[in-house]
């Protein structure tokens, strides 16, 4: 019980930092990141892509152009870091990205820590029309108790490099773990996939920390999108931020899954349901990423926690969803298509529009309800867009 107390009392005080000993003065993030002046403003489908959130899991800071060779070869990119820090190159001092990604260097205020930052200008991506999961980076992080971790990142290779577009809750799993490797987290590359490789998802114990938290359980969970650290102890539903931009509207998308529901159904309090059994789950959004007043807008864990009231949700254009995974241990194709109304052309093209698309080894996950166990593989999934 000793870690838990330990994990507990620095989870508490501050998790959004950088590697480091949670003590005062020793924080080294980037928070935020962004651009000011309207001669910069026409490289940008929207102004509001000029400005970033950081989360504290995030060392890569990339932003959409509308295309590299207009872009200016000195811009000043702006930054807020946590107090104290200071940053190398220079804040707002002027940079070259028209060649690759600039390496900025964060010191914290008592010079122990450092945290290196990739920051890159790329082409806004065209959408993608089949993910087939053999791209994957293990990536190592330190813990708060001394050890490390490794787990998988998944990414896509385009025309302008990798892009980072696929997120899982692996990060928030690792504050309950030490010394794991990527196949003892929820979310992991296998070699066993439909073709080449694929992605295992599975549901595990947050062990004594989670239960405590009323959290008991991890579902593994895969989607476009971005995982928000920051939030999971005090606003887990907000730490899934869902959606990627894209300039093409989606009808169809299909793919190939196995799956094997645990044993024992539970809920947040750790009660066991013998007449329920776990559910996987497949759906996505096509969805508007600006609000009426320009402001940017992401479907988070709260917009979508009752996917039957997604089609109210103005924001929204269409929904597409699996209606039933049962289970089978020999790679099964399923598919799914989009429900709802045309978004405008002219908001699409201009990238107006994210794609979330969600894959989860328990469909009540985000309720931490489920059956530890439950194992979600995926493989060769395939968009189809409107001509």
């Amino acid at each position: 019980m000793k870690k838990y107390i330990i994990i507990i009392g620095v989870c508490c005080c501050c998790l959004a930092s950088c590697i480091k000993d949670e003590a005062l003065n020793k924080e080294c993030d980037i928070e935020s990141a962004w651009i000011e002046g309207k001669e910069y403003e026409d490289n940008f489908y929207k102004t509001t892509e000029m400005r970033k959130e950081i989360s504290s899991a995030e060392t890569d800071i990339v932003f959409s152009v509308r295309s590299l060779l207009s872009l200016p070869t000195q811009i000043p990119l702006n930054f807020k870091i946590t107090d104290g820090a200071t940053i190398e190159p220079a804040n707002g001092s002027m940079q070259d990205f028209t060649k690759g990604a600039v390496v900025y260097t964060v010191t914290s205020e008592d010079g122990e820590w450092k945290r290196t930052y990739n920051v890159a200008f790329q082409e806004a991506p065209l959408p993608a029309e089949k993910y087939s999961f053999e791209l994957v980076e293990t990536k190592t992080e330190q813990t708060m108790l001394g050890g490390t971790n490794e787990m998988h990142i998944f990414y896509e290779q385009t025309a302008n490099g990798p892009t980072y577009c696929w997120a899982t809750g692996n990060s928030g799993s690792a504050l309950t773990k030490n010394g794991s490797k990527p196949e003892e987290f929820p979310v992991y590359s296998t070699p066993d996939g439909k073709v080449g490789r694929g992605v295992c998802l599975n549901t595990q114990s947050a062990g004594a920390l989670g239960e405590w938290m009323k959290k008991p359980i991890a579902a593994g969970s895969l989607f476009l999108g971005k995982f928000m650290i920051d939030y999971v102890l005090t606003d887990a539903l907000k730490s899934t931020q869902f959606g990627v931009p894209n300039s093409k509207e989606p009808v169809r998308i299909t793919g190939w899954y196995k799956y094997k529901p645990g044993e024992k159904f539970t809920d947040m309090d750790m009660k066991e349901y013998p007449d329920r059994k776990d559910e996987a789950s497949i759906y996505a959004v096509f969805y508007r990423n600006t609000d009426d007043k320009g402001e940017s807008y992401v479907l988070d864990g709260h917009a979508v926690e009752d996917l039957d009231k997604l089609l109210d949700n103005p924001q929204v254009y269409k929904v597409a969803r699996v209606a039933s995974l049962p289970a089978t241990d020999t790679w099964t194709q399923w598919e799914m298509f989009f429900e709802g109304k045309d978004a405008p052309d002219d908001i699409v093209a201009a990238q107006g529009c994210n794609l979330a698309l969600v894959f989860s080894s328990s469909k009540r996950g985000a309720q931490f309800e489920g059956a530890v166990g439950s194992t979600l593989y995926i493989d060769e999934v395939e968009v189809s867009y409107e001509k």
